[in-house]
């Protein structure tokens, strides 16, 4: 869990803003997402390969 520790005469937006782009980097809301619902296994196949096709057109 990333830990963040307000600075003398930092905002508490500015805190919040710091802590939001740590737990972003450590990626544990798309973790969370996807730990969200069980799906089979024929179903994350065919996510990873649309989700492959969608990066590679991009």
């Amino acid at each position: 869990m990333p830990k963040t520790v307000v600075h003398d005469n930092e905002s508490f937006d500015d805190a919040m803003r710091r802590f939001k782009r740590s737990v972003n980097k450590a990626g544990i809301l798309a973790d969370e997402k996807k730990h969200q619902a069980f799906y089979k296994k024929g179903l994350k196949r065919k996510m990873k390969s649309e989700q492959a096709r969608r990066k590679y057109r991009h």
